[in-house]
């Protein structure tokens, strides 16, 4: 069977599928952004966490109006899940992110699972949560390429440089 173009073309589905329809997915969504309200600080699937980081700002943004703006509290009704979380979605997330225009969320990647199924996971928390900070990995880039070039490159300079250093002070002594 010979695969045709047409195969990879995506016909306008531009989101993840995650679950067994839009309503699965939706509700997938909805837990995990009523979980981040409620913990401020989640652990998920790479995918999952990315797709939901949208929708979680989002939902801060129509905080940020007051909870006497009735599209920020449509918002927060159907988005939480857990009814008790509008308040402290209003009171206490909104007034946090007032001075912040947007980026409301960080997301560090975490290792694999290693046991069950190896899915790429990923920790997302609210900026300003009460937890103590994670460590964010730095990669070590000195065996890159280009940092292998440029390090090449400096060494040749200091020495010519100390070359003409030598040849200058030769000069002076005689």
């Amino acid at each position: 069977m010979r695969l045709s173009v047409a195969a990879w073309i995506s016909h306008g589905r531009v989101q993840r599928r995650m679950g067994y329809g839009p309503r699965s997915r939706l509700d997938l969504l909805r837990n995990l952004v009523t979980g981040l309200v409620r913990h401020e600080r989640i652990e998920a699937p790479y995918a999952r966490v990315d797709e939901m980081r949208f929708y979680a700002e989002r939902l801060i943004d129509y905080a940020k109006c007051g909870d006497n703006d009735p599209k920020a509290m449509r918002m927060a009704n159907f988005w939480l899940t857990e009814k008790d979380l509008i308040h402290k979605l209003f009171k206490v997330l909104a007034p946090r992110f007032q001075p912040y225009s947007r980026n409301y969320t960080r997301m560090l990647q975490i290792p694999n699972r290693d046991h069950i199924d190896r899915a790429k996971m990923a920790v997302i928390e609210y900026k300003g949560n009460p937890f103590p900070p994670l460590p964010i990995p730095h990669r070590d880039s000195e065996k890159t390429l280009v940092n292998q070039l440029l390090k090449g490159y400096k060494d040749d300079v200091l020495q010519t440089k100390g070359a003409h250093l030598l040849e200058g002070q030769a000069g002076t002594a005689v």
